[in-house]
């Protein structure tokens, strides 16, 4: 999967190749349009591999994604090197035409253009040859269905009410009015419920099929919707399925395994976005060459991005290294969580990994002595080593991480179960169960809580898990928002400070509208309040 999804994208960009007419209206035979090219199993698995392609586009996951929502979160704070449209997400001046944010718009609509001409070309041109091609036929629908899903669960989680084009006609039109919050929660929902029975529980072709969206994955998402919307009964039963047979997951023993190249073997992870680097002349891709003649590779650049020893752009901001440290669950004694130096680097104090370089062949290295740090007094930064290669080599050698990146695992599926029980104020036990679970992971083996916790310190447990397990995993944006203590907390984390840091607005629980959809579609333009959303 992690070559296919950089092969062949010319089909699903072929809007502008309709049929050509000389100057005696002869037609072209040999010519075709997006509609007409797609004729063989091989193109309609084109046009699947080139929605999942839009992963790796501008605002998702090759770049801005991670900017986005660690920096509206406060999972990661600005270093000196962080200028212009990234600093405007971490200091809330950010308008409706902050590039990171616009890109990801583009690109969530991109993908759903996409699912939708998949969709349409498979129903009007795809005629099965024999029970194989037909399920393989059901599948490919089933992901396009999963991908279009995708798409709206985050256009509806980041933005509210957005715009629906359910088919590609629609996609074609800009001028399409902004539908209600609860419409489109219900395309989400009918989406991956409609994609469940028709996606493999797994891949047979692993090696081939690896990182395409599985029957977990559509379960997971489907809970996710209802967890968002608060129906915690429903998304509990969906989350409940993937702990029991067919699907075998678990938690991976390692911590560092699942930030590490080959994270994609883990039983732990239940759907991830595939990187891959190719060659030197596509390091840069992810600024603009996603799908150009530079384009045909797959890396993310945020071990470089966030790197110490590199760009240097972020650090793990003062609140998220002071959630590491907390009353020990039994005694109640000062304690700091195990995952705390398997997260981030730091100083004596700080909780972080005090070395780099553990597994180099020069040896391990002072994090200390550094090249970034030389003069710097302490205390040090408190730096990534999540996503990040340091402990292999000391430098990540450009932009070229082939790190995947969780979008789903298993720890996630346990905690946000464990939230459904907590919410509902039912099998607490069960809740606590889970929590421990996660914090019992081989390398880990924290100090597990109580099963006797009531609902309100079973809460405060859960939401602190979610914040040390997830940290830098562009969850604790939605967690906050899901929550309703997301303009109390950044305010609190992060108090106002004139134009060096602005509040947290009521307004900024949503994105504002991208600009450059305002101007291309005028039903939406009509109705945007306050110049935001």
């Amino acid at each position: 999967m992690k070559t296919k999804i950089i092969s062949v994208l010319s089909a699903a960009l072929i809007l502008s190749g309709s049929c050509s007419k000389s100057l005696l209206d002869t037609k072209n035979e040999n010519a075709y349009d997006a509609t007409t090219y797609f004729k063989s199993k091989k193109q309609f698995n084109e046009a699947i591999i080139a929605t999942y392609a839009v992963f790796n586009n501008g605002g998702m996951m090759s770049r801005e994604w991670y900017f986005n929502f660690d920096l509206l979160a406060n999972d990661a704070s600005p270093a000196f090197s962080l200028v212009g449209t990234e600093l405007q997400l971490a200091d809330y001046s950010f308008t409706n035409n902050n590039d990171d944010i616009v890109m990801m718009w583009a690109s969530l609509y991109r993908m759903i253009f996409r699912a939708n001409l998949a969709l349409k070309v498979m129903d009007e041109n795809w005629k099965p040859d024999g029970a194989d091609e037909a399920a393989l036929k059901k599948q490919y629908i089933a992901e396009a269905r999963w991908l279009r899903g995708f798409g709206y669960y985050y256009l509806v989680s980041c933005w509210g009410r957005v715009p629906l084009k359910m088919d590609f006609d629609a996609s074609l039109r800009n001028a399409e009015p902004r539908a209600s919050v609860q419409d489109v929660w219900k395309v989400v929902e009918d989406d991956f419920t409609a994609a469940i029975p028709d996606l493999p529980v797994v891949y047979t072709n692993d090696a081939e099929d690896r990182g395409r969206a599985t029957q977990g994955a559509a379960i997971a998402f489907l809970g996710k919707v209802y967890l968002s919307q608060h129906k915690y009964d429903l998304a509990a039963q969906q989350f409940e399925k993937l702990t029991q047979p067919p699907f075998n997951y678990s938690l991976d023993p390692s911590f560092d395994h699942l930030f590490s190249e080959d994270n994609i073997n883990s039983p732990e992870v239940v759907f991830a976005v595939n990187h891959v680097y190719t060659t030197p002349n596509t390091q840069y891709y992810m600024f603009g060459g996603w799908e150009g003649a530079d384009g045909k590779t797959a890396h993310t650049g945020r071990a470089q991005e966030y790197g110490f020893n590199d760009w240097y752009n972020v650090v793990v901001s003062d609140a998220q290294v002071s959630a590491y440290s907390y009353p020990n669950p039994v005694s109640g004694t000062p304690y700091l969580d195990p995952r705390a130096p398997l997260t981030y680097y730091g100083s004596p104090g700080s909780g972080g990994d005090e070395t780099i370089c553990d597994h180099c062949a020069s040896g391990p290295m002072l994090y200390s002595d550094q090249q970034i740090f030389q003069g710097v007094p302490p205390p040090l930064p408190t730096t990534w080593r999540k996503y990040e290669p340091y402990e292999f080599q000391q430098f990540t050698q450009a932009p070229m991480s082939g790190i995947n990146t969780h979008v789903v695992r298993y720890a996630d599926v346990k905690l946000m179960l464990a939230e459904c029980y907590i919410e509902q104020g039912i099998r607490l036990p069960a809740a606590i169960g889970l929590i421990n679970d996660v914090r019992n992971r081989p390398s880990v083996m924290a100090v597990n809580y109580p099963i006797s916790l009531d609902q309100a310190d079973a809460r405060v447990a859960l939401r602190r898990e979610r914040q040390i397990e997830l940290a830098g995993e562009q969850s604790r944006w939605f967690d906050l928002r899901r929550w309703g203590i997301a303009k109390q907390t950044m305010n609190t984390e992060r108090p106002p400070s004139g134009s060096a840091q602005h509040a947290f607005e009521d307004k900024h629980e949503l994105l504002p509208i991208p600009l450059g959809e305002r101007q291309s579609n005028k039903d939406v333009a009509n109705d945007v309040a306050n110049d935001w959303n």
